[in-house]
């Protein structure tokens, strides 16, 4: 991918950013969904560059749920459905970080809004693989099947103003 194509970067990779000091650093917190099911672990966090912050958690996730399998996996590709197959070594994922709450006693992050099923589902990547906006796109729409999205409202420069990627504070 091109440096000027690029939206997002690990926040490791950055020399001159850091997590403010007004907000928790939730790398290795365990992330769970809606059930309190662990999905895995945060283990880098992706800055946008535009907006200066960070939007998504990159979690490496649980074996349980690279276990679970994906239904889709058994549809003949006669019938016309043709998905993803997640390959070994891509166990991590992406979560815009207005979908998550911290339990900062317990040092957890939480989805109030994703199961772990729907986790499941979600196309997975290798870690510190570079995350293009199609891949973005497409978990996006994982994440939020019953939603209809206009193609240029997910790829224009607003994308990163979305109530999905305000943190706690901003959503308060």
């Amino acid at each position: 991918m091109s440096e000027h194509k690029k939206n997002l970067y690990y926040l490791s990779d950055l020399s001159d950013y850091k997590v403010a000091s007004d907000n928790s650093d939730v790398r290795g917190w365990e992330v769970e969904d809606t059930d309190h099911r662990i999905i895995g672990k945060v283990d880098r966090l992706l800055v946008n560059k535009n907006t200066e912050r960070v939007v998504y958690l990159d979690i490496e996730v649980d074996n349980s749920l690279i276990e679970d399998g994906h239904e889709v996996y058994n549809t003949s590709s006669s019938e016309g459905v043709h998905e993803f197959l997640n390959k070994d070594g891509e166990n991590h994922l992406i979560i815009p970080i207005g979908l998550v709450n911290l339990d900062k006693e317990n040092k957890k992050v939480v989805s109030n809004e994703i199961t772990h099923s729907t986790f499941a589902k979600t196309k997975r990547l290798g870690k510190g693989t570079d995350v293009d906006r199609d891949y973005e796109v497409s978990v996006f729409k994982n994440y939020f099947p019953e939603k209809q999205f206009d193609e240029n409202d997910l790829m224009d420069e607003n994308f990163y103003n979305r109530r999905e990627f305000q943190n706690s504070k901003e959503r308060e």
